[in-house]
């Protein structure tokens, strides 16, 4: 067993010009102000910093200090939240390799790229959203449904375990979290028809401690559920319960491709002993009559034990998924009116406020994006669907300012069509949605930011930007909003009201989640801007700013 290093030793290696250090357990539970240590920042993914050096008066005098390139051959776009830990900074790219960079000296401390068999099968396009450091270790999850652990201060291959067949369409593209001894990681790529899971590995052997499966097998209750024909909210679904009994049992075994990827990084609670995530859609996802009952734990927030990988409770939001209205947006814990709470944002375009202890839900937002034709079940010749699949909250990480009080959501509006084809038989390997989402003509996507009240469920202001935004949000006590564009813009926000306050241009998509962090006593942003797979503009960088001298 590891032994865990003073806080003051941390302190003293931290300001060591160039130092790699390990990072002790309690970092994670209390990272420094001056750094980035996990996905989130903090375990309860806030993306909220300390930070006051860069504020609403001074944010103008922001310029590029450094520009890192990623030097890989293959520019897919970059989705990845940079990990900065002891001056060092760990940045992933699509196609899984990791880079570290000193940020005193701006080298390249070193490069590990990943082997990808060609027969490996994902959705939705090759994404990876970043690393986890414990102790001396990197921990990353590949497109080819691995884990890997790397030596921090070399790259070295420290274990490099299977999680799935890499041919099956199960994935891994979420950052990894961990807690103690455990690697967390969820499997991703519901549109093949997996069986969804979290599981827990040793991070010390790659062991797998437990794994819980988000489509429960009859022996654990099923995937029927309680045959709902609402929302926990209150929205009609557009169900037959009886054609669905009826129909049940001709599909008794589609637990076993019952969907429900986990595409993000979750939420710990470490006074609770909870982690807290979002699951994804059940397969397939456009045809309801190839799944009947609830599909559970589709569409869900989930909280389990860490310890042991126990449910404890979910909210299914959306009985019976007929939409692709799943729930990728990294769920955030915060305190509200005194209450700790889970805040989780949904692709439909509302917020959702839940109790952290018991899972009772509280309230709803006001809708975040336009909504249009809601509850509308798709059919062959195709129905309207507004937020389409990408629109409202997607992947994108939201942020939640203490110091505010408001979640800051980056959310799209792009309608689309939604179809049912003839239903096919679910083929390994192979695309299984019975349907398809087609885009509309003269719609073109568009963005907002959003700034939600979680106590009222009120939208306390907008503000659109002209294409779609594909770029988490970063929240500062300087009383600022980080927010990238697909266009190739970033820029700062007035956290109170939305005011657009700094920008600048990075020449590619900032679609990935920008970070703030302390090196020698100056605050420093850095945000990747590479694009996206179906971006027009590419790149394969990231950019670091910081205060330039005062006119």
């Amino acid at each position: 067993m590891r032994t865990a290093i003073p806080l003051l030793a941390i302190a003293a290696i931290v300001q060591a010009a160039g130092a790699q250090r390990t990072v002790a357990p309690a970092e994670l539970l209390t990272p420094p102000a001056g750094e980035w240590l996990n996905h989130g920042r903090t375990y309860d993914n806030q993306r909220y910093s300390p930070l006051t050096q860069v504020t609403r008066a001074n944010v103008a005098r922001l310029v590029p200090t450094t520009v890192y390139q990623m030097n890989v051959q293959r520019a897919d776009g970059l989705e990845a939240t940079p990990i900065v830990a002891g001056g060092v900074m760990y940045m992933t790219t699509s196609h899984n390799s990791v880079l570290a960079f000193d940020l005193r000296t701006n080298k390249r401390l070193w490069q590990y790229d990943h082997e990808k068999p060609e027969r490996a099968i994902f959705c939705c396009g090759p994404v990876n959203r970043g690393v986890a450091v414990a102790g001396d270790k990197v921990f990353m999850a590949t497109l080819d449904a691995r884990l890997v652990a790397l030596d921090s201060k070399t790259g070295a291959v420290k274990w490099n375990i299977i999680t799935h067949p890499a041919d099956s369409g199960y994935s891994n593209t979420s950052a990894p979290l961990v807690i103690g001894n455990k690697v967390i990681i969820g499997a991703a790529g519901g549109e093949y028809g997996i069986r969804g899971s979290v599981t827990a590995y040793d991070a010390e052997t790659g062991r797998q401690i437990w794994r819980f499966y988000t489509v429960p097998s009859p022996a654990a209750g099923g995937w029927w559920g309680k045959w709902a024909t609402k929302t926990p909210w209150g929205d009609n679904l557009p169900r037959d319960l009886a054609k669905e009994r009826a129909d049940s049992a001709k599909h008794v075994d589609t637990w076993k491709i019952g969907g429900a990827p986990v595409w993000v990084t979750p939420a710990y609670d470490a006074e609770l002993g909870l982690i807290y995530f979002g699951t994804g859609n059940p397969s397939p996802s456009n045809d309801g009559g190839e799944r009947p009952g609830d599909n559970l734990y589709n569409n869900s927030t989930v909280a389990l034990e860490a310890e042991t990988g126990t449910l404890r409770w979910y909210v299914q939001h959306i009985p019976h998924d007929l939409w692709d209205y799943d729930l990728p947006n990294p769920p955030i814990l915060a305190r509200v009116d005194g209450r700790k709470v889970v805040l989780h944002a949904g692709k439909e375009g509302w917020l959702y406020v839940m109790d952290a202890v018991t899972g009772a839900t509280i309230r709803r937002s006001e809708g975040f994006v336009p909504q249009e034709n809601m509850w509308v079940a798709p059919d062959a010749k195709g129905i309207l669907m507004r937020p389409g699949i990408f629109g409202g909250a997607n992947w994108p990480p939201s942020s939640f300012s203490p110091q505010t009080g408001l979640m800051y959501i980056p959310a799209r509006d792009r309608p689309n069509m939604a179809t049912v084809n003839e239903s096919a038989e679910r083929e390994v390997g192979k695309m299984y949605t019975a349907g398809s989402f087609p885009a509309i003509r003269g719609r073109p996507p568009t963005g907002v930011l959003s700034a939600v009240d979680p106590a009222t469920g009120k939208v306390r202001w907008t503000v659109p930007t002209p294409t779609w935004t594909w770029s988490g949000t970063l929240a500062t006590a300087g009383g600022l909003v980080f927010m990238g564009e697909s266009d190739g813009w970033f820029r700062a926000y007035d956290a109170t009201d939305g005011r657009v306050l700094w920008s600048y241009f990075c020449g590619a998509g900032v679609d990935s989640s920008p970070i703030t962090y302390e090196i020698d006593g100056r605050q420093y942003i850095a945000v990747p801007a590479g694009g996206i797979r179906y971006a027009p503009l590419k790149g394969n960088a990231v950019f670091i700013f910081a205060l330039g001298e005062a006119k």
